[in-house]
């Protein structure tokens, strides 16, 4: 968030923010050295352990801020590495064509269809209901990464068309023949269908016409939202627009006419029990 207001305001104030929100990621468990993105942190230890776990758009999300900090810092090498890290991260999600019902090939080398891999293996299958949704972030985000970033695009666009691909090789279940499945790597429909598997064929699918389309605009280039960032900044300064009633002191007798009132209103809610009651 911070990242794309730095982008759209010119406001450095924003870009501070996003520096100091990814020190304090990379300084955490949560980032290995390795570019792993794990999901969340335990409370045991004090935060100290991660949960071992990552998903596609926690990557994505962090490939998403730091593209809008590289393009908003026109190329800045640190950036650059961050980006570069972080598509390292997203390549556990990638692997290649299993055929039909057969479990995945790991990759890469080679693998180019997106996988959930927490929860998309093995067979048994292990995803919840929000789960399939999220290769859905991971498609559009690296899709904005390769316009915030370029020279990430070699990389991103033939993952995201040998992707497309896949996910409309299973679009072909019931009912109607046209839902969408889970298992892009397989080459019949699985099973599956609902609201995140069709999400996330529709994002991978649309992603791939990124190149068709603007980028995304800036305050100072096409954008309309008007905002006010000194807003919630005023600390006491509670400005001259304000209803006196909201800056009111509290007075004794305020204090005891709202109990006064809180009792007729328990003696009331207490007489209608009763009356329904008997």
């Amino acid at each position: 968030l911070a990242a794309r207001l730095a982008r759209y305001t010119g406001n450095t104030t924003y870009a501070e923010w996003a520096e100091k929100s990814w020190d304090w990621m990379y300084d955490s468990p949560m980032i290995t050295r390795d570019w792993k993105i794990w999901d969340g942190l335990t409370v045991k230890n004090n935060c100290s352990d991660a949960d071992q776990i990552y998903w596609t758009y926690n990557v994505g999300t962090l490939l998403a801020g730091a593209t809008y900090m590289y393009n908003y810092t026109d190329g800045n090498a640190t950036w650059g590495q961050r980006v570069s890290g972080l598509m390292n991260g997203t390549n556990v999600f990638f692997v290649q064509s299993a055929g039909l019902n057969n479990p995945p090939k790991p990759g890469p080398p080679g693998g180019e269809i997106m996988a959930e891999v927490a929860c998309e293996f093995p067979i048994a299958q292990t995803c919840n209901n929000d789960q399939p949704s999220f290769k859905a972030y991971l498609s559009r985000w690296m899709a904005m990464a390769s316009i915030m970033a370029p020279f990430t695009s070699d990389v991103i666009m033939p993952r995201l068309q040998a992707s497309a691909l896949a996910a409309a090789g299973q679009c072909t279940g019931q009912p109607g023949g046209s839902a969408c499945g889970r298992r892009w790597y397989q080459t019949v429909w699985d099973g599956f269908t609902g609201v995140g598997e069709q999400m996330s064929a529709l994002s991978v699918i649309q992603s791939n016409l990124i190149s068709k389309v603007d980028p995304p605009v800036t305050a100072d280039k096409g954008g309309t939202s008007i905002g006010d960032p000194s807003g919630g900044g005023g600390g006491d300064n509670h400005g001259t627009n304000v209803d006196p009633v909201l800056t009111k002191n509290i007075s004794t007798g305020d204090k005891a006419g709202a109990g006064v009132l809180t009792a007729l209103t328990l003696l009331l809610v207490l007489a209608t029990t009763w009356w329904i009651i008997t």
